[in-house]
């Protein structure tokens, strides 16, 4: 009998296959690494008891941390650049810059120690940094291959996204695209790149394996990172300024509608979970982690969390929601099921990105 979930209809052995491979994640067991914006640190925390095991000093600003689809490697991107306060907001939400600067610019640059800024690759066996590759200037967050040979990287400060051979450990591109480059993701059948821009609302669609700009367009304003669906040509991408969170068309490259998320929520990163039912996005000031409705995109509600939540990841099961809380100083553990935050776990002096590393089984 086939049983549906939201628009879509899942078959019996489907059904069993998923569930087996949700017990045999949770049992294998996992450690949730976590960047450090102001220690300089990687916080590993045990995805079993949700307590701090230890700490990995990896260089200056570590901000967007991935691991490698086998689980061996972890990378992180360093920055030399020096640390901002976030700008004040206006009333409706928008950032408010001094004139003829906005916050692609940087008082300190003089101070920015550019031999700082690369990607740190970490082995998960021996907790240890083993190489720095460089990448370009200002790296911020980025993304792997499926098959896990290449880094895309956002490099903030040069308005450009560089292209990255992990084995060579070389920039074998360099695209010039919009101002202040961020959010980084690729499309599940490794085709394509997405790049958001936060302060002009480009998003500019890159050619895997051309490297040319196939497609852009523009969201509202400071769009953070992007999320697809599985087995829809849809994708989602946040924009803080406004508090939306946009249903993008990826086959026509187009914006469908933008979904007005709780007031006070300003989005950050944006997830869709494993059956493609809900999406859930960081709500930055507002404290909270946003939950719409993949199909029918009604706003379901927000999860109280930690202060000024950034980066969120799923359990490998799906059983828990990770999100890292900058002035707080600590990763919330959300139970998926209740929508309830269960437990936090202090990480470092200010927690930005997570990701989660498997640990046998």
């Amino acid at each position: 009998m086939l049983k549906p979930i939201g628009t879509k209809v899942w078959g019996g052995a489907a059904l069993l296959a998923a569930a087996w491979l949700a017990g045999r994640a949770h049992a294998a067991g996992y450690q949730v690494w976590v960047s450090d914006e102001h220690s300089g640190e990687v916080t590993i925390i045990d995805g079993t008891t949700f307590k701090a095991l230890a700490t990995v000093p990896v260089g200056k600003r570590p901000r967007g941390i991935h691991a490698s689809p086998d689980g061996r490697s972890v990378y992180v991107a360093l920055s030399g650049t020096p640390i901002e306060a976030p700008p004040q907001l206006d009333a409706n939400g928008n950032p408010i810059f001094k004139r003829g600067k906005d916050d692609d610019d940087d008082d300190d640059d003089q101070a920015a120690d550019k031999s700082a800024d690369a990607i740190a690759v970490l082995d998960t066996a021996s907790r240890k940094v083993v190489r720095r590759i460089y990448v370009g200037s200002d790296p911020e967050e980025f993304a792997l291959s499926p098959d896990g040979t290449h880094l895309y990287v956002s490099n903030e400060d040069t308005k450009t996204a560089s292209m990255v051979d992990i084995a060579r450990g070389k920039v074998e591109h360099i695209i010039p695209i919009g101002q202040e480059p961020e959010g980084v993701a690729v499309t599940r059948d490794g085709r394509l790149i997405y790049v958001t821009c936060e302060t002009s609302g480009d998003i500019y669609v890159i050619d895997a394996h051309s490297y040319k700009i196939v497609a852009h367009f523009k969201v509202p304003p400071r769009p953070r990172s992007v999320a697809f669906l599985r087995d829809a040509p849809v994708a989602f991408i946040p924009s803080e300024s406004a508090g939306l969170l946009n249903v993008i068309d990826t086959a026509h490259y187009s914006v469908l509608k933008s979904i007005t998320l709780p007031p006070g929520v300003r989005p950050m990163h944006v997830l869709v979970n494993a059956d493609d039912s809900k999406v859930y996005v960081s709500g930055g000031r507002s404290g909270t982690v946003a939950v719409i409705d993949a199909h029918t995109d009604t706003v379901l509600g927000a999860i109280r969390v930690g202060k000024r939540p950034w980066g969120i990841v799923f359990s490998p099961d799906g059983r828990y929601l990770f999100s890292a809380n900058g002035p707080s100083n600590d990763v919330s553990v959300v139970d998926v099921a209740t929508g309830k935050e269960i437990a936090r776990v202090k990480a470092g002096g200010s927690p930005w990105g997570v990701a989660i590393v498997p640990t046998g089984g």
